[in-house]
């Protein structure tokens, strides 16, 4: 398929939300399957944010919640995470983590799932604050980045502003939890997956909905509500 006639998918997930992280296996199996027939974007949402951006003391579960992934998904959580579970000061701030999400994801030639996988490596694997400008220097240079141009944009406002619009971009989609994959149509979005979701179902869904019209649904802004997993 030419690359014009590519279907846009929308990937909703927070760099903390370790279902997101044991989602990303199955989305880059998807991802590498479906090449050549669609176009991803990575949109950040406000997992953690505002009163909620608390140390991670504050969220006793995530520990039962990080065996439960591991065992259900297979992915690996490091020894940095480890520790920095056990130690529980670092604060969980989303709006940071959308801001150096961002700051990668405007890069030339940059793969928005490369580096959505980056920043998610860097809190699950080594257990580093998303909040730490340095942690975008070095994925800046992991995947062959300017590195003072994403540790200028990260720090400048404008990477908050572009992080406050993917939170609202998610909430006009309606989606409340995470992760979620949808297919942008000319009637709006279609979730396709999520969690539970395998490479060949997320394929089978893909195949499905481009050789049937979806009928057009409306949408409203709605706020984030709960702590959606």
């Amino acid at each position: 398929m030419p690359s014009a006639e590519r279907a846009s998918l929308t990937y909703a997930f927070d760099a903390y939300c370790a279902w997101c992280y044991g989602f990303g296996p199955t989305l880059r199996a998807f991802a590498e399957d479906n090449a050549h027939r669609i176009r991803l974007s990575v949109v950040s949402a406000g997992l953690y944010t505002g009163a909620r951006a608390l140390p991670i003391a504050a969220y006793p579960h995530l520990s039962a919640e990080r065996d439960h992934i591991a065992q259900l998904t297979g992915v690996a959580f490091g020894m940095g995470y480890d520790r920095a579970m056990s130690r529980g000061t670092t604060v969980f701030d989303s709006a940071a983590a959308a801001a150096g999400l961002a700051a990668l994801r405007d890069q030339p030639g940059i793969s928005e799932l490369d580096a959505a996988e980056a920043v998610q490596r860097a809190w699950f694997v080594d257990g580093r604050s998303l909040s730490d400008a340095e942690v975008y220097r070095n994925i800046a240079g992991e995947l062959g980045l300017d590195a003072d141009a994403v540790t200028e944009a990260y720090r400048s406002p404008a990477g908050r502003v572009k992080a406050r619009a993917d939170f609202r971009a998610l909430r006009r989609l309606r989606v409340l939890s995470y992760p979620t994959l949808l297919l942008d149509t000319a009637h709006g979005a279609d979730q396709m997956g999520g969690a539970a979701s395998t490479a060949a179902s997320l394929t089978c869904a893909l195949d499905q909905r481009l050789t049937t019209p979806l009928p057009q649904a409306p949408t409203h802004d709605l706020p984030l509500l709960g702590e959606p997993s």
